[in-house]
């Protein structure tokens, strides 16, 4: 390859990175949203954290582990409580990462 086609790729790898990130925000930047789209797009970001989130403790090896040697599970429930309890992404997060290193100088 050239120089020129290397730069060449680079710059269409950073375009066809970027336009998707783009586009959406200039298109919308100028206009008010359905209400319903609204609604509808609230729901997005949670449901995607909660699909990591199950993907990450039910299944940490690449495949579905539900029995009592499962360490993330077990520094779930207590994260999911405090969640629930509190509604502080701060106490969650902190509650969390306290149960994983409780549970991995303990057990692990």
């Amino acid at each position: 390859m050239t120089e020129l086609q290397i730069w060449l790729m680079i710059l269409g790898v950073a375009v066809v990175s970027m336009a998707p990130r783009i586009l959406p925000v200039a298109f919308f930047s100028r206009r008010e949203m359905p209400p319903l789209l609204k609604k509808w797009l609230s729901f997005v970001a949670p449901a995607v954290l909660g699909a990591l989130t199950a993907v990450s403790v039910l299944a940490p090896a690449g495949k579905i582990e539900l029995t009592g040697s499962n360490l993330y599970l077990w520094a779930f429930f207590p994260t999911l409580a405090v969640g629930l309890k509190s509604k502080n992404i701060f106490l969650t997060l902190l509650s969390g990462i306290v149960s994983m290193a409780l549970i991995y100088h303990f057990i692990g």
